[in-house]
């Protein structure tokens, strides 16, 4: 390692990975700190994404897929099922996998990985940020930089350090654990959703297919239903009832912020991308794809306030962000308080009304349309997002 880079970058998931790949390639110096030992574990995530989300970032490769998805399944409360032919090709990844290609991309770009880096603070001068102080290896480190990255996930600490506010009300915060379990007896072309107040209330339960029956299984309940009683226990519940062979294999749970992004995620010298950033989608707590937009946006920023010697560029990062996905997961806000708070006999309702559509003609939009019916001013946010 050198004494300084041009970037330092606090995180090698996505987020981190993507923007160390963006800012290498226009030629500055990066460094990237992750605090695990290996890239990409634990994995903490459903691992579902669509193709054409991501494929301005990397280009497929079966070594990181484990199935193609065409097909959604959606479970109420009363078992009742409506399953919609996907228009494109989804994937769900093999995380490890994938997270260490990126890693290795950005690699080849340039930039430079350090593990078990754990960033234990940030050097300040004159209220900007200078830079990161990390142990490494048993040692204590200062690095200097002209930015740094904060893509260090949703506990994130570096945003904090630099004064941005970074809290997050804890009924935003999703209560999430997964399992990945063998003897699941599904069908490994379609992702599975679940929905009621026993099952995942003020939430949602998802079953995604890895193939040989293997799958994750892994719910997310809003924070204040996870006071009363754990997403754990929710998902214990479900498997007992409907996999009761099912052999877990790894198990995983945290927070995940299912809200809109920060108020203010760039600052002197630093910027904050994907979770640590709260990029992630609202609705459903995916944050791969949109940490990948957040990652690319910022590294790019980063490269060119260093080429240009324009410190003030990181200030842009906001309004880009805002024009790229911000206004979309602000819809998607809406659309989730709307439809987190149906009634189980609402949830059955929905079911039952599609089951009436003809199969050619059960696309994602016309189930929206059939759950939000009887709330116009929610549709209306549904039709932004679909003509979008």
């Amino acid at each position: 390692m050198l004494p300084e880079y041009d970037i330092v970058i606090v995180g090698a998931g996505p987020a981190g990975s993507v923007a160390a790949k963006y800012a290498a390639e226009k030629g500055v110096s990066v460094l990237v700190c992750e605090k695990d030992r290996e890239v990409g574990i634990p994995v903490r995530c459903g691992e579902a994404v669509r193709r054409n989300s991501f494929i301005q970032f990397v280009q497929p490769d079966k070594k990181w897929i484990a199935t193609e998805i065409n097909k959604f399944a959606f479970v109420a409360p009363n078992n009742g099922r409506v399953v919609l032919e996907f228009p494109e090709t989804g994937y769900v990844l093999n995380r490890k996998i994938f997270d260490a290609e990126l890693a290795r991309q950005a690699s080849a770009a340039g930039a430079i990985f350090v593990t078990r880096a754990y960033v234990n603070g940030l050097i300040l001068e004159d209220g900007k940020v200078c830079g990161v102080k990390f142990e490494h290896n048993g040692e204590q480190k200062t690095i200097k930089s002209k930015i740094v990255i904060a893509a260090d996930g949703a506990e994130s600490r570096v945003g904090r350090w630099a004064g941005l506010q970074t809290h997050v009300d804890f009924r935003d915060m999703e209560c999430c654990c997964q399992v990945t379990a063998a003897n699941i007896n599904v069908d490994e072309n379609t992702c599975y959703f679940y929905f009621g107040k026993d099952v995942a209330p003020e939430g949602y339960l998802w079953v995604f297919p890895k193939g040989n029956g293997v799958a994750n299984v892994g719910i997310g309940v809003s924070g204040k239903i996870g006071k009363t009683k754990s997403a754990s226990s929710y998902l214990n519940d479900f498997l007992n009832k409907n996999f009761p062979d099912a052999s877990a294999l790894t198990s995983v749970a945290g927070g995940v912020p299912c809200t809109t992004v920060l108020k203010k995620i760039s600052s002197y010298g630093i910027m904050i991308a994907g979770d640590a950033a709260r990029q992630v989608n609202p609705l459903s707590g995916g944050g791969i794809v949109s940490s990948m937009v957040g990652g690319c946006i910022a590294g790019r920023i980063a490269a060119d306030s260093i080429i240009n010697k324009n410190p003030g560029l990181v200030f842009t990062y906001e309004s880009e962000w805002e024009n790229r996905l911000g206004k979309k997961h602000r819809i998607y806000n809406r659309i989730k308080e709307g439809i987190y708070n149906f009634s189980d006999e609402k949830f059955n309702s929905i079911i039952t009304s599609f089951e009436k559509v003809p199969p050619q003609k059960r696309t994602l939009g016309s189930l929206f349309r059939t759950a939000l019916f009887n709330q116009p001013s929610l549709l209306l946010d549904v039709a932004k997002v679909f003509i979008d």
